[in-house]
């Protein structure tokens, strides 16, 4: 009995992970744990934020009595912010981060990275996007020109090729056979008139 296979996924998970203005000077060695611990950093870029920009950013925590203080850290200074790739990448980083009380991750994550390079509870040192709507609207926020969707499999990529690329594929060849060129191994643009064809009609087969 043939056992079914399931399609392969194509899509990996992305997450944003941003290295924040008091520890840009550890990059180096901050990318290094994240490639060893199984990460492809998709794309990165060093950025200096407005107070404006960094409220935009934490929109969620607006309102929230540390809010003020949090948009003035987090535009401090440059920060580095990148796209990581990897299967389950949202709950991988978040769990190489630690909690995101940099006190409490030295009390009960120690190896955390939270825990070896933040200073408190605002000052944790580095961000990860909570779930995958986070890292969706986060990554689009740092690096506008990313494509976050999956990309569609099974019944979902079959409507997409229904809906979208038949119908323009159909289109597209019916309008190549109305146009159809009396020999198709000739371009006619390219051929003048005073040239004779390479067979003439009645050697064809």
């Amino acid at each position: 009995m043939e056992i079914s296979m399931p399609p392969p996924q194509i899509y990996v998970e992305k997450t944003l992970a941003i290295i924040k203005p008091d520890i840009v000077d550890k990059e180096e060695e901050i990318q290094d744990i994240i490639l060893r611990s199984g990460f492809t950093i998709v794309q990165r870029r060093k950025l200096h934020l407005s107070p404006e920009h960094c409220s935009n950013f934490y929109v969620e925590q607006y309102g929230k009595m540390f809010f003020p203080n949090l948009t003035a850290y987090m535009s401090s200074g440059p920060l580095v912010a990148m796209i990581l790739a990897r299967h389950k990448a949202i709950s991988y980083w978040k769990e190489l981060l630690g909690p995101s009380n940099s006190l409490l991750a030295k009390e009960t994550h120690p190896d955390s990275l939270r825990a070896i390079y933040g200073t408190d509870d605002l000052r944790n040192a580095l961000h990860g996007s909570n779930d995958f709507a986070a890292a969706e609207r986060e990554i689009r926020f740092m690096f506008p020109e990313v494509i976050v969707e999956p990309i569609p499999v099974g019944q979902a990529a079959k409507d997409y090729l229904n809906l979208y690329v038949t119908p323009t594929l159909l289109e597209g060849l019916t309008e190549l056979c109305k146009q159809k060129p009396a020999d198709p191994f000739i371009n006619p643009e390219l051929t003048s008139a005073a040239t004779p064809p390479l067979f003439a009609e009645e050697d064809w087969p």
